[in-house]
């Protein structure tokens, strides 16, 4: 994966602990405050007073599209001071408007503390064993130990992470958006089309066609990430183009403020930004089908009228009771999964297993469990996969190895 800076410009460092129920179980104890934490002094340091600092709040589970999040502050203090004979004991206290995020953890549950560039504390909190939980432990580099102690890490001045399409999907969750320089492409685009955004299918048509080195036949794996990565950067710079010219003409009607007008275009953006990445991922994939000469059918109805993203080898032999059902095959394309893999169970029934092509990193073990036990096969480019756990690849199938049952099934 190309990758586009480093996680160190947008972090100093970040720390994971398992949390005891004395920390966030209001039944338990109302001492709130963070305990085991005091290896964040790396990055808080030891001040001799209490210290009030800023901090978000953040509750992220595997089912919410956008997480709970709440800018306040905390503070950190020595919870020894004053005790001679016991050395420094460094603690965060939650205030109590913070409760409606905190306390929808639970003890055994996962909290982050995260120190940004901006010296802003995140403090995420996420069930044990969740996606969140991999997702950040990856990103990081962290591990979590039995003695419920904060596990730091540093990351380096120079570098750290590469910022690339895993550790964008992550930081994306947290309302991080990476900076990235505009591609040399866009020009090209804004010639073409000028200051607006053209049909999905033209824009990644467009994508494609202006990166070169790529070869969807003999490495569609490189060949899908490298496109969506293009996309992205080409979308999100013309994105910030058309938003600057849209905000220097403004937002009144005579002397009134049009606050509708802004909401409105607010609005679309943030909707445009969710359906896009969507299509272009569909667009990429029917590219890649294409160059393998691979039969298929887009977005084919099958029972109940339920449409299947690609069915092959298409509707005509799916429909025909005659037609082996050993040599249909289908694939439901999701840039993310969340919950919604599950809606892929209601489609196609002559089908097992079903096939999800993704690019979310870092899926929990207890979610490609129960894919499995669904009988679910989770299709995830060869890049991606570093993100899980080894006994989670060795079940993975990235997207040659789709292509190659594929055009097996087609010689039977």
């Amino acid at each position: 994966m190309a990758a586009r800076g480093y996680l160190s410009e947008y972090f100093a460092g970040a720390g994971a602990k398992v949390l005891r129920g004395t920390e966030v179980d209001p039944a338990v104890s109302n001492g709130h405050e963070f305990q085991g934490v005091d290896a964040f002094r790396l990055f808080l340091g030891t001040p001799a007073e209490k210290e009030q600092v800023p901090v978000t709040y953040i509750w992220m589970d595997d089912e919410q599209e956008e997480p709970d999040r709440l800018e306040l502050h905390g503070t950190w203090y020595d919870s020894r001071r004053g005790k001679g004979h016991r050395g420094p004991e460094y603690r965060l206290y939650y205030p109590a408007a913070s409760e409606p995020v905190v306390h929808r953890a639970r003890e055994g549950d996962t909290l982050f503390l995260c120190m940004t560039a901006e010296r802003r504390v995140l403090a995420i909190l996420c069930p044990a064993g969740s996606s969140t939980e991999q997702k950040l432990l990856w990103l990081f580099g962290l591990s979590l130990t039995e003695d419920y102690r904060l596990s730091p890490r540093e990351l380096p001045a120079d570098g750290g992470r590469d910022i690339d399409l895993a550790a964008r999907f992550i930081l994306g969750e947290l309302g991080i958006e990476p900076e990235e320089e505009e591609p040399d492409a866009l020009d090209r685009l804004v010639d073409r089309f000028g200051l607006k955004f053209p049909g999905t299918a033209e824009f990644s048509a467009f994508t494609r066609k202006t990166l070169t080195g790529v070869d969807p036949r003999d490495a569609p794996d490189a060949a899908l990430i490298a496109w969506m990565e293009h996309e992205e950067a080409l979308f999100r710079s013309l994105e910030r183009r058309v938003v600057a010219e849209r905000l220097t003409e403004g937002f009144s009607d005579g002397e009134m403020v049009d606050v509708d007008g802004f909401l409105s275009f607010s609005l679309s953006v943030q909707n445009r930004r969710k359906s896009r990445a969507g299509w272009a991922f569909g667009h990429h994939v029917e590219a890649i089908l294409k160059a393998r000469g691979v039969r298929y059918r887009r977005e084919a109805t099958t029972e109940k009228r339920n449409a299947a993203d690609f069915l092959f080898p298409g509707e005509a032999e799916y429909a025909d009771p005659s037609y082996p059902s050993a040599r249909l095959s289908m694939l439901a394309v999701k840039t993310s999964c969340k919950d919604r893999w599950r809606q892929v169970l209601a489609e196609a029934d002559r089908i097992a297993p079903k096939h999800l092509l993704t690019l979310e990193p870092a899926i929990s073990e207890a979610q490609t469990h129960e894919m499995q036990a669904s009988q679910l096969q989770l299709v995830l480019p060869a890049p991606l996969q570093e993100t899980y756990r080894a006994p989670q690849r060795e079940w993975l199938m990235d997207v040659a190895e789709f292509l190659s049952m594929i055009e097996t099934k087609a010689k039977i």
